[in-house]
């Protein structure tokens, strides 16, 4: 269960320039390298926007790290140092499908959110699939 806690995070204003290779890392196990080459172009042009931690993780049929995993510790030391954390890469899901929210970066990220309240908005590039196969 998520603690509130008067710990703010402080997110960076775009993603690093090392969470797109990241992504299509990940990307690259779940689809063909044509359409991560597409989604990783498309991340890193799409606009910002906030979502909060509880409603990614839903999306994403993902569950909550605990607060110990080696990484979200990490991202947790790095907010009560008030270093900003990277907005998170999401791949959109499809409710007609029941195709999950891909978090391509930043899963971490969103579970240190979450730790501190589920109700963290944190910034986020979404894009959809193409509707063209590639």
């Amino acid at each position: 269960m998520a603690k509130s806690t008067s710990a703010k995070v402080s997110w960076s204003t775009a993603p690093s320039a090392h969470d797109y290779p990241a992504a299509g890392s990940y990307l690259r196990l779940i689809a063909d390298a044509g359409l991560v080459e597409v989604l990783v172009a498309l991340l890193s042009q799409a606009p910002t926007v906030q979502q909060q931690a509880k409603d990614i993780l839903r999306a994403a049929r993902l569950p909550l790290l605990p607060a110990d995993d080696p990484e979200v510790a990490r991202d947790l030391k790095k907010v009560a140092k008030a270093t900003p954390l990277s907005p998170v890469l999401l791949i959109r899901g499809d409710l007609g499908s029941g195709r999950p929210l891909q978090i391509a970066d930043g899963y971490h990220r969103v579970c240190a959110s979450y730790h501190l309240s589920e109700d963290t908005a944190i910034p986020c590039r979404v894009v959809s699939l193409p509707s063209i196969s590639v």
